[in-house]
């Protein structure tokens, strides 16, 4: 075919460009008046963290000071670093009297805020606590509960972690949802602050470190805040502020020498975007070689969704995908100039994959089970191109048997595992690559959010049909009628989570709550428009928020 007749046929997105070029390569070094600040902050902050702990210890444990601390704690972002002390208690609490919640005389508040904790902590106790808050037609009311605010903000975040039929929690929730929205006009700045919060980011669907950097200034404009805890989390926040800086920073050397504008001008240049993703997932500083390879997969497989979905000519995409699938670098020889350079960073990165497990004495074997789920991956994106360039709209269910792979979550699930330690066993890869219910619920949430939101603007650039056209073919319905249908099935989805997520687990937790954690940026980033493609509003906010600007001490 003629060479510029093909060029003349491929698709354009029109994709804004980087927002932040090389705005964070400056944070490579640091200067002497930088060194000093973070030496004196990081004695501050082991100082801090010793007076919080103190304060976990000497507040008893099954009392209500203790649950109030821990949430806080919670809220913060600095519960990791007490993981230990606060499991400790909350396991005593459950194991000391298994009908503890049945106590005359306690609140709502009290009893919402306990059933949350131990429910987030994986214990599995009964809803049917909540109905003696009840009225005498089973449903929750202002009559029935009183005007107690902090009850109903804790019963609404109780009600997030419902599992399949529980019907007690949807109607807890659907109350919760709809009074505190309207209470909203009525109420002083502080508590309109911290209605906002929750409705926006539930404790069940917010990721840790995201919703604690919002959380701590609603938290110092309340006159009762505890100033140690107060201090602790600004410290907290700065340390990682500062470790995730240097990341980006030479993850942007890295993503610079790629030079994606000359190389992929038809791709979404995002690597600061893909970082703050990885790193509000996996924030621990111990997580520092995931949150590495994560950013740099998740960039990788940005420019290879682009390809098969907006530059790549069908005849190139076979090529393409058959040498992924063949994993060996002559095949790049056979390529198209573009698609070599993607194959080879590809390669490149899996080489740096592979040194940096040998050098952590990380099982290498976990880098096989992820160039597997990258091969799956180039393999659906390539069946979704078949339907694409034949005009094919499949029926829902099969639409996502593909489309669920497409989203990506089961190859980044694969991917964090490697970067995890000796926690990730061969038992737990493959766990994962048989498709569990928990990574298959993040996977839904994933496509089915970022379908009815960037639906619109995909087709009218030229895309495969997403969940909502083949919903509205199969079904003769409106879109609308889809989008009721979809988000019936996220919120499933999330209370299938909910169930994984309950003792006895079938991986350890840290593992667990990364898949989680997969799901909660989605309800970050998707709940208005896909925030990814388009960056540089809500997500240059975010950005500029958590990786640049410090807290003030």
């Amino acid at each position: 075919m003629d060479t510029k007749m093909v060029e003349a046929n491929r698709r354009s997105a029109n994709f804004h460009p980087t927002v932040w070029g090389d705005f964070f390569l400056s944070f490579s070094s640091i200067n002497t008046k930088d060194i000093d600040n973070l030496k004196n902050e990081t004695e501050l902050h082991k100082y801090m963290k010793e007076k919080v702990k103190n304060m976990l210890q000497k507040t008893v444990d099954k009392s209500v000071e203790k649950l109030k601390l821990i949430d806080t704690i919670q809220r913060l972002g600095v519960a990791y670093h007490f993981e230990s002390q606060i499991e400790a208690c909350l396991c005593n609490i459950y194991d000391s009297d298994k009908n503890f919640l049945q106590e005359d005389g306690e609140d709502i508040s009290v009893v919402a805020l306990r059933f949350r904790l131990l429910r987030q902590y994986g214990y599995l106790v009964s809803s049917d606590v909540l109905t003696k808050f009840m009225d005498e037609e089973g449903k929750f009311s202002e009559l029935s509960m009183g005007t107690n605010l902090e009850g109903i903000m804790n019963l609404y975040e109780a009600a997030h972690y419902g599992l399949p039929g529980e019907n007690i929690l949807d109607e807890a929730l659907k109350f919760t949802s709809s009074y505190l929205e309207s209470l909203l006009p009525t109420l002083n700045n502080l508590d309109a602050s911290k209605v906002e919060h929750a409705l926006k980011l539930p404790v069940q669907k917010a990721l840790n470190r995201v919703a604690a950097g919002l959380y701590i200034s609603i938290y110092e404009e309340d006159e009762s805040h505890n100033s140690i805890l107060l201090t602790y989390a600004k410290l907290d926040f700065n340390v990682l502020q500062k470790l995730q800086q240097k990341e980006l920073s030479d993850i942007t050397k890295w993503w610079k020498g790629l030079d994606c504008p000359k190389n992929f001008p038809f791709a979404r240049d995002r690597v600061a975007e893909c970082y703050f993703w990885i790193s509000a997932i996996f924030f621990e500083p111990k997580y520092w070689m995931t949150r590495k390879f994560e950013t740099k997969i998740m960039a990788m497989s940005s420019i290879i969704d682009d390809i098969y979905d907006v530059y790549g000519t069908f005849d190139e995409l076979i090529l393409f995908t058959d040498a992924i699938d063949r994993w060996d670098i002559s095949a790049a020889n056979e390529l198209p100039p573009y698609m070599r350079h993607c194959y080879k960073a590809l390669f490149d990165v899996y080489e740096e994959i592979e040194e940096l497990a040998i050098q952590s004495e990380t099982k290498i074997f976990g880098v096989d089970y992820a160039k597997t789920s990258m091969k799956e991956l180039a393999r659906a994106y390539m069946e979704e191109a078949k339907w694409f360039h034949s005009g094919y709209v499949p029926a829902v269910e099969k639409y996502l048997r593909v489309a669920l792979v497409t989203s990506g979550y089961l190859m980044l699930t694969m991917h964090s595992f490697v970067g995890m330690g000796e926690i990730a066993t061969k038992e737990v890869f493959d766990w994962a690559a048989n498709e569990p219910l928990l990574v298959r619920a993040a996977s839904i949430i994933c496509r089915l959010t970022d379908d009815m939101v960037g639906h619109e603007f995909e087709q009218k650039r030229g895309h495969v049909a997403s969940a909502v056209e083949c919903y509205v073919k199969e079904n003769g319905a409106p879109k609308q009628e889809a989008y009721v249908e979809f988000q019936k099935m996220v919120t499933n989805a999330w209370k299938d989570m909910n169930k994984e997520c309950l003792q006895p687990i079938a991986i350890p937790k840290s593992l667990l709550e990364g898949i989680v954690n997969l799901a909660r940026v989605i309800h970050l980033l998707y709940q208005d428009e896909d925030n990814y493609t388009h960056s540089n509003t809500k997500l240059k906010n975010l950005i500029t928020f958590f990786l640049v600007d410090p807290m003030r001490i």
